[in-house]
């Protein structure tokens, strides 16, 4: 890509004279698209510096995690503010986090706090977290082709066109298998309608994540009846479709395939063939699904033994995140482990599972809710640094928004998006930092301040790709990747 020097005046639409100079200059060249010049120049052109993170694996707590409950905690505030939990030291000298997360306490000398991050769109919008686009969305289920990528379908797309960093420690992934995965079913998925966020936008549908199943459960005879008291919701993820009608081989199901394309050669032209050309990619996922040994393996729910469940906690939020593990060692590049809302009902089970949204009974549930989150986060971690993939894997703990500063008369935590945390720990980050601060009830930002463009642009630094890096949007207009946002250098290695 084309740099130019100059200052960074923005026009009243955001982009920048620089950027405007960059699109000009390559329209002159005769109208290179981001695929041409990728195609045209060395892997690893996007890059802006020598980043060590090659895969990432994103912990979404849908919902509004209460972060000054777990990462933030304001001990010498009023009872009213500061809540139940008391803190504990970690091996970063300095940090204290709740005393219901002591595995991941263990971790913290690898990990860096941002505590300063403001969500400028509405409460419950998952675009800002997942694609760094902070805009106001009226209704939040409508999946628009003209909304931005998000970080994985971004990978997705850059793996595709040969454009991310090779491994160093691992094989080069298989031609099936995808870059980026979802786990443990589509965000929103449990409360009904599908939410935006996890998936590709102007860029095609090819580029949407590879996006698992599942049938959430309860242990037998603990259905919920009270909010207060949530039954952890159990199940293991599953590969959607991945068994073959009964007397389908592979070897037919490849002649199908095969005859599929050449009756699609047949019918499609000029206008057709661009307007059904993102979907050969979604079709050749499908297929991968069906005939891919090394997702199966990745899924194989018989790894998931008595050693593991005790590790993960034996719930849905840990075994899905043990199967990251095992999707980042098979070579995939980006993993959401998502918890969500899920309604039990969904499974012939009774009980409903109202994810972070603790407008009551906050302390209650966190008792419960943390423990699972400290176990999958350090498991995790173990696991990574066990297999030897930690110093090139960054595990991201992040939610939508946060929850008001002080505890309502329901004793629980109101929607809050002026100020609250987010946790980036192994590869590309520099351990035992804290960028940022909250004031002394962790209400509104003190020092510092970020957004989730900022936290896109981290992420993307610290797997070495220029924040900066312009794909075009159905209109052929420059959308940087890290939609505007600076790389938090402070936590960066």
């Amino acid at each position: 890509m084309l740099t130019m020097l100059g200052g960074q005046r923005r026009f009243c639409d955001g982009i920048t004279r620089r950027e405007t100079l960059q699109v000009g200059t390559l329209g002159m060249l005769g109208g290179l698209s981001l695929p041409s010049v990728l195609r045209a120049e060395p892997v690893g052109t996007p890059l802006s510096r020598t980043g060590t993170a090659k895969s990432v694996v994103v912990m979404y707590l849908h919902g509004g995690a209460p972060t000054q409950d777990m990462y933030d905690m304001k001990p010498q505030a009023p009872v009213e503010v500061r809540g139940e939990f008391n803190p504990i030291s970690t091996s970063a000298p300095g940090i204290q986090i709740c005393e219901h997360l002591p595995r991941s306490a263990k971790w913290m000398h690898k990990a860096a706090i941002v505590r300063s991050v403001v969500n400028r769109s509405n409460c419950h919008n998952t675009m800002p977290s997942f694609t760094g686009w902070d805009q106001f969305l009226e209704d939040l289920t409508i999946l628009k082709d003209s909304y931005p990528p998000s970080m994985g379908s971004v990978i997705e797309y850059l793996n595709q066109h040969r454009a991310l960093p090779s491994f160093a420690k691992r094989p080069t992934p298989p031609a099936d298998l995808p870059a980026y995965a979802h786990l443990p079913a589509p965000l929103g998925w449990g409360g009904g309608p599908i939410k935006a966020g996890p998936y590709a936008g102007f860029l095609g549908k090819r580029y949407d994540p590879l996006e698992a199943m599942c049938t959430p459960t309860t242990d037998p005879g603990m259905p919920i009846t009270v909010r207060e008291d949530p039954a952890l919701v159990k199940g293991v993820p599953r590969l959607p479709d991945n068994v073959l009608a009964q007397g389908v081989t592979i070897d037919r199901l490849s002649q199908r395939k095969g005859l599929l394309e050449q009756l699609d050669q047949q019918l499609r032209g000029p206008v057709l063939q661009t307007a059904l050309s993102g979907f050969d990619r979604f079709q050749q996922k499908a297929f991968d699904v069906l005939t891919s040994n090394t997702l199966k393996a990745a899924f194989d729910p018989a790894r998931i033994d008595a050693t593991v469940r005790e590790r993960y906690g034996d719930t849905l939020f840990g075994n899905s995140t043990f199967i990251a593990a095992n999707l980042i060692e098979s070579g995939v590049r980006f993993v959401t482990v998502l918890w969500d809302w899920y309604n039990g009902r969904l499974g012939g089970g009774t009980f409903q599972d109202f994810g972070w949204d603790t407008h009551m009974w906050n302390f209650q549930i966190l008792k419960k809710y943390l423990p699972v989150v400290d176990m999958s986060f350090a498991s995790l971690m173990e696991d990574l640094d066990r297999r030897g993939l930690l110093d090139e894997t960054l595990v991201v703990v992040m939610s939508d928004f946060g929850r008001t500063p002080r505890v309502n008369k329901d004793a629980g935590r109101d929607h809050w998006i002026h100020c609250y945390s987010v946790l980036l720990a192994g590869a590309g980050i520099r351990g035992g930092a804290v960028f940022g601060a909250s004031d002394d009830q962790a209400a509104w930002v003190k020092d510092r301040p970020v957004n989730h463009a900022d936290i896109a642009a981290t992420i993307y630094s610290a797997m070495g790709l220029d924040p900066h890096l312009a794909i075009q949007d159905k209109l052929g207009r420059p959308v940087p990747i890290g939609q505007y946002g600076q790389p938090i250098e402070d936590v960066l290695a």
